[in-house]
């Protein structure tokens, strides 16, 4: 099983019209009108509060919108697979998961009910560990993972699922200098080499703009967006 190449025929893959997001009706941010390129590796970035975590869960699904429209672009008729990354596992530390059944996690979804994993979805699942870098500790268990390691793990799960578009929430939050240069450079990769569609919250911006191809600001309320020419 190998992965599946970006299929998205529209230029853009996610678009917002006049769109408030927030939590139980009270918004965050309001009026947002803008449009996400595809084959873009894009660093949302603003302060603490700001509400880049709102709108990234509001353009996974997790989080309805207050008001106005999300529209994703179809892929073969279909809603986009999005993976999804999270700033932490929700992973309960008791659980005896080791890294490989919690990368394998990602190919579930396309397995029809009752289905379990088979040969085909386990080597998938050790390849997206071999592509994030996280093939050493495979074995180990997910709970006694560094930080980084755990990253690792988790962007592994989300490639697993094949996605269209990856959604990352601060994935360097918490874990040391050097371990965070690696793995901006391992998503500058996976976005290079597989034209991989990427929107990752940061809050370091000199190093978005280092590693991404486009800028969205966060910031009193409001949302720009700033096209890099090329990565440094």
């Amino acid at each position: 099983m190998s992965a599946k190449p970006l299929t998205i025929p529209s230029s853009t893959w996610a678009r917002l019209r006049d769109v408030a997001v927030g939590y139980e009706g009270n918004a965050v941010l309001r009026a947002l009108t803008l449009e996400l390129p595809c084959r873009s590796f894009t660093a949302m970035v603003g302060d603490n509060g700001s509400g880049k975590t709102t709108l990234l869960k509001t353009l996974a699904g997790i989080l309805p919108p207050v008001s106005g429209r999300v529209e994703l672009s179809e892929v073969n008729n279909a809603p986009p697979v999005l993976g999804y990354v999270p700033q932490r596992g929700g992973l309960d530390s008791l659980w005896p998961l080791s890294a490989f059944e919690v990368a394998l996690m990602g190919t579930y979804g396309r397995l029809g009910p009752g289905r379990g994993a088979g040969e085909p979805q386990r080597q998938f699942a050790r390849e997206c560990l071999a592509q994030s870098g996280a093939a050493d500790f495979e074995h180990k268990a997910f709970s006694v993972l560094s930080g980084g390691q755990k990253q690792r793990v988790l962007i592994a799960r989300a490639l697993a699922t094949q996605p269209d578009v990856l959604l990352l929430d601060e994935p360097t939050a918490g874990i040391d200098p050097e371990t965070t240069i690696a793995v901006m450079e391992m998503l500058s990769r996976l976005h290079r080499e597989n034209q991989l569609t990427i929107l990752m919250v940061n809050h370091d911006l000199p190093l978005a703009r280092k590693h991404a191809t486009a800028v969205l600001q966060v910031g009193d309320g409001k949302v720009s967006f700033e096209e890099i020419s090329a990565p440094a």
